[in-house]
């Protein structure tokens, strides 16, 4: 064995021990309360699919042990293979954890995409004060939660889950002998029961109000302890290397959702759900706030006996609605609760009611969160001025920052919604109010003229009485309920509408038209300038509306009453860019090149018409949905592209794994606000005068690409009929997995299908396939046997960031993929003709780009850049084999007309299974 090899065994073997010692209590569990006979079913599956590894049997070892099982028997096994799983990704995050205090405690430099990293690396390069005070201003880093159908696991798994690894933390201090160490076990042991008792998943369709309560748990969870603390520390060191400058006058760290706002392709959202998302959100808000001041009621005991107060602290403490005669001397306490009536008042005025902690008293509401900070600070002041400056550093200013990144509104709701509802909403009103008569008969620079002028005047164009159809009232609705929920809960409650599938400036125009209407775009006149807390976001999503999206954006700035309302609004425009569509129309390499040729051009429009650019980034789970690590993906960007800010979706699997532990959330967080830190304040591309030849070399490849996957997915006769045969997508569709519908239109076009279910359905039947198909071909077709060509790919992979992310991105999910398995996915495919020629092209596209990316890179094997992965897929991939055996066959008797209750369970366990074994499966 290799030194190298010794040491990496070495390393992971307490994770090794961790999933052997989680596997047998598991295994324990299943024998005492499934019996005997179907933990020793289990066992005989898990032994073979070990062989199958090893390459010591064939694969249809396992397929036979498990085709046409009992239905009865076969749920027990796919629940305890993905328990197992779980229980893996925990221990995997146990081991990062001890990694990286080894790390820490041999004094090795501060690893990439930490802050301490990131701080390293300004202080090297020293950037000019002035500069960075410049390119930071707006500064923002935002993660946007969004609903996905595979994230279905109960609160109940999540509680379970997090005292499952606390346990193991706690272990981990003790030796065996100890008496702690045996209480532990049994602790494990039995919350490893409860996990085995309760159901993975909900069996009722997911809700929109379901999601929104999923999305919000991670508050409580996580977020609201981390992001303050983030913001603080990034703030802080910031101004301790340039104190000349008030670097981040607001939080960098701001987080929004669209769950509850994106109505695009979902009929299920409403003027209604727009108001529980927002307003729910809120409750969260002034529910944890007010928790906050009750434990510092308790804890602010100062006696003025003892300490002095400022006169304005004793201002807030006479105002504190408490004569109890025992708090005559305690001015903190008196001011907390003076505090807690304001705020449970504002609370009132704002959801209708007060929190649980709250104080119902005749107290003024606060006039929005800036009131509330102002009272805190007063408290901190005083504090400070007393020489108590350490307990005013504690659970005070845990709230006030709290308090200043969370607002009343606590999330940022996006609303989106697509640009045909728009021109058919804009054109009824335009009808009614005899403006025009046949809106959608004019041409592209008559609509814009015509539009143009209607934001030009405050004079609405409906009244309270119009008589519209149900799609203009109802979306008039929706963007009314987004103005009640900001009168409430502040300007920062709906900060974005976002126009899906924007292929023009009429596009954008009609956005801002119906804010206009709901009453939240103020047009102004010649005394006043316009005015909106709700930005208009052009959302660029197929490979073609990405090449014309600077020209949109520029053509938008040319109409002066645009123009004037993006001056408004700080000339910051926000743009946001679709990683899966893109994807799905051109496949891999031309939807990541396209990106980034989008972005050179919006930072070069940017530049001439003298905006503020922000980039939104459409990313996914998958990488075939723009996933990956998100500090590499930053640092991939072109320069100019970040500028401060950056916001980004989070969705799928990754949510969780990144957000619903303490440890993760920072770390998750912490990288992408080094990412952008980085991309902004330093040159990170790499090419410098080279970049214009890299750029050509990367327009070729990416047409190569295009043309491969087009090939396959768009020309291929029957490839939709093969995708829904092979894949589990209907099932997707059919077993109401999420709140909105797999397709935008009842179609059986790929266009029209959405990305999530794509991409989960290629994931399930580990094909992979949006997330590599058509680059080999593309790679072999340029090089074209050229020993020049294939080192100049090779310098590139060296040097250029974006380059490298792309290979090593590729890498990972073919690594995930299982070529074997997919051939047993395609015999799925009654057409047999049909079945030879599509799978034949995957699995020849497969094989030529793992040769391609091996001469590329150097690298003898996909992972070798990626260790902990490669550990992972070791560990853990011989467990996904009888789930996905058991998925085919259950796929396959459900086709065959048996739509038992329980066979779909079974089919649904096993999506959730994968899903979370693979981790970013959509």
């Amino acid at each position: 064995m290799r030194e190298n090899q010794i040491e990496t065994a070495t390393a992971t073997a307490p994770l090794r021990d961790d999933i052997r010692y989680l596997g047998g209590i598991l295994g324990d569990t299943i024998r005492d309360h499934e019996g005997a006979e179907v933990f020793d079913l289990i066992e005989r599956v898990r032994v073979e699919a070990f062989k199958v590894r090893r390459s010591e049997v064939d694969r249809s070892a396992v397929a036979d042990m498990l085709r046409d099982a009992d239905i009865g028997t076969a749920i027990p096994v796919i629940r305890a293979f993905s328990h197992f799983l779980l229980l893996a990704n925990l221990a995997e995050d146990l081991q990062r954890d001890r990694r990286r205090a080894v790390h820490v405690a041999a004094g090795e430099p501060p690893q990439d995409s930490s802050l301490a990293a990131t701080y390293r690396k300004l202080d090297a390069a020293g950037p000019d004060g002035d500069l960075v005070a410049d390119l930071l201003t707006d500064a923002l880093v935002s993660p946007v939660i969004t609903a996905h159908p595979t994230e279905t696991r109960r609160r109940t798994i999540f509680d379970v889950q997090s005292r499952i690894t606390e346990l193991m933390r706690r272990r981990q201090r003790y030796d065996e002998h100890e008496p702690e160490f045996a209480e532990i076990e049994v602790d494990l042991r039995r919350q490893v029961l409860q996990l085995w008792r309760a159901a993975l998943i909900r069996l009722a369709r997911l809700r929109i109000q379901d999601e929104i309560e999923v999305g919000l748990r991670y508050y409580d969870l996580t977020l609201f302890d981390v992001i303050p603390r983030i913001n603080d520390q990034v703030r802080a060191a910031l101004r301790a290397r340039w104190p000349e400058h008030e670097l981040l006058s607001r939080p960098i760290l701001r987080p929004g959702s669209w769950i509850g706002g994106d109505r695009d392709g979902n009929p299920y959202v409403t003027a209604e759900v727009v108001h529980r998302a927002t307003h729910r959100a809120g409750s969260v808000a002034f529910d944890r706030y007010s928790k906050s001041l009750v434990e510092l009621e308790k804890t602010l005991s100062q006696s003025a006996r003892l300490v002095p107060v400022t006169p304005e602290l004793a201002a807030l403490a006479d105002a504190g609605f408490d004569d109890s005669p025992q708090r005559a001397d305690e001015p903190y306490r008196r001011a907390i609760r003076a505090i807690r009536a304001r705020l449970s008042a504002s609370a009132r005025r704002a959801l209708g009611d007060i929190p649980v902690e709250g104080i119902d008293v005749a107290a003024e509401p606060y006039s929005g969160p800036e009131e509330l900070l102002a009272d805190l600070n007063t408290v901190d002041a005083s504090m400070r001025a007393s020489g108590d400056g350490l307990l005013a550093d504690d659970q005070l200013a845990a709230l006030r920052g709290a308090v200043e990144t969370f607002g009343f509104h606590l999330q940022g709701l996006d609303l989106r919604q697509n640009s045909e509802m728009h021109e058919a909403v804009v054109a009824e009103l335009f009808a009614w109010a005899g403006v025009h008569s046949d809106y959608a008969s004019l041409s592209e620079p008559e609509r814009v003229e015509l539009l143009a002028a209607e934001l030009s005047t405050r004079r609405p164009l409906v009244g309270p009485n119009a008589h519209l159809s149900e799609l203009a009232a109802k979306e008039l609705g929706v963007v009314r309920a987004a103005r009640a929920a900001i009168a409430d809960l502040g300007p920062d409650t709906v900060p974005n509408y976002i126009i899906s599938m924007c292929t023009s400036v009429s596009d954008m125009l009609e956005a801002a038209l119906l804010l206009k209407e709901a009453g939240i775009l103020d047009p102004g006149d010649a005394a006043t300038p316009p005015a909106s807390p709700v930005g208009v976001v052009p959302l660029f999503e197929t490979i073609d509306d990405l090449r014309h999206g600077a020209e949109i954006l520029s053509a938008a700035m040319e109409v002066p009453a645009y123009q004037r309302l993006v001056a408004a609004r700080g000339r910051q425009q926000e743009v946001m860019l679709g990683y899966s569509d893109s994807n799905k129309d051109g496949g891999y390499l031309a939807a990541n090149w396209a990106l980034y040729r989008a972005e050179l051009d919006l930072v070069e429009a940017a530049r001439k018409t003298g905006i503020r650019l922000r980039l939104f980034h459409g990313r996914g789970g998958t990488v075939g949905r723009g996933g990956g690590r998100s500090y590499d993906a930053i640092l991939a960007q072109p320069a100019g592209a970040v500028r401060g800010s950056l916001r980004l979706t989070e969705q799928g699997e990754v949510i969780s794994t990144k957000y619903a532990d303490s440890g993760a959330a920072y770390r998750n967080l912490e990288a992408l606000v080094a990412g952008t830190l980085e991309s902004t304040l330093l040159d990170v591309e790499g090419l410098g005068g080279d970049a214009e030849p890299a750029y050509e070399l990367l327009d070729e490849l990416a047409e190569l690409a295009r043309r491969a996957y087009a090939r396959l997915v768009h020309e291929t006769p029957g490839f939709v009929e093969y995708f829904r045969a092979s894949t589990p997508i209907a099932e997707v569709a059919d077993l109401n997995l999420g709140s909105r519908p797999a397709s935008r239109k009842p179609t059986n076009s790929v266009s029209d299908l959405r990305a999530i279910p794509w991409v989960m359905a290629w994931s399930q039947s580990r094909v992979m396939l949006p997330g590599w198909y058509g680059t080999g071909t593309a790679l072999e077709e340029w090089i074209a046997g050229d020993p020049g060509r294939l080192a100049t790919l090779a310098d590139l992979h060296r040097r250029w960031p974006f380059f490298r992310t792309v290979m090593s991105n590729l890498a990972q999910v073919m690594a995930k993929a299982d070529m074997d398995i997919a051939a047993a996915y395609s015999e799925l495919v009654p057409d047999e003709t049909l079945r030879a020629t599509v799978f034949g092209m995957i699995r020849d596209e497969f094989a030529r780009t793992a040769r391609m990316h091996a001469a590329i890179t150097g690298a003898d094997d996909l992972l070798t850049d990626n260790p902990a992965l490669a550990e992972s897929i070791h560990n853990r991939f011989p467990y996904l084999e009888p789930l996905n055996q058991l998925q085919i066959d259950l796929l396959r008797r459900r086709r065959a007309g048996d739509s038992s209750e329980l066979v779909e369970r079974g089919i649904l366990l096993t999506m959730n299974g994968l899903a979370t074994a693979l981790r970013n499966s959509g």
